[in-house]
């Protein structure tokens, strides 16, 4: 009887932690599918890179702040051929001339595998080189492969003021199958 309630208490547990990760995914998964759908609206010329490209990294909710010395962060899905295989989590550090705050989407197309695989194994992240672009209508329509990567944000709110360098690094977490 005195071993069966540690068991139990850790069953418990177990459960309890596995319905708030789902929670989350579940949360992360409307938000992903929110801010497709606002990237599409944004550009309609945006749904061909969708279903061309290797694979793509949409960050629903990047976070971004700063005075003098930036940061930002954002939890997003990866996707491989059109469904989603994972877990990501954009960190961003810049210096320079910057103050204010904001709050944007981002969506990072991969031209190649190689690409899509060099992220995936967490050998992967922007210099002040990579630019992304703002979407708008026609955006996406013109837009070049740099570095194996295009990047498309879209602003939701806040104002920054900013003429800084840094980059992003991400972190990928498979989905278990």
């Amino acid at each position: 009887m005195k071993c069966a309630f540690p068991v139990a208490l850790a069953a418990l547990t177990l459960a309890a932690f596995t319905a708030v990760a789902d929670d989350k995914r579940a949360e992360l998964d409307a938000g992903v599918k929110e801010a497709m759908v606002l990237f599409n609206k944004t550009d309609s010329s945006i749904s061909r890179m969708f279903t061309s490209a290797a694979g793509f990294a949409i960050f629903p909710k990047v976070a971004k702040g700063g005075l003098g010395i930036g940061a930002a962060r954002g939890k997003g899905q990866l996707f491989e051929k059109g469904a989603v295989v994972g877990q990501t989590r954009l960190t961003q550090v810049t210096i320079g001339l910057q103050a204010g705050g904001q709050v944007y989407s981002e969506v990072i197309f991969f031209e190649s595998a190689a690409t899509l695989k060099n992220f995936k194994e967490g050998n992967f992240e922007f210099s002040a080189q990579v630019s992304a672009v703002a979407a708008a209508e026609g955006a996406a329509k013109n837009a070049k492969y740099e570095h194996g990567v295009a990047v498309f944000t879209i602003a939701k709110g806040g104002l920054m003021l900013e003429a800084s360098v840094g980059g992003q690094k991400f972190e990928f977490e498979p989905y278990a199958k």
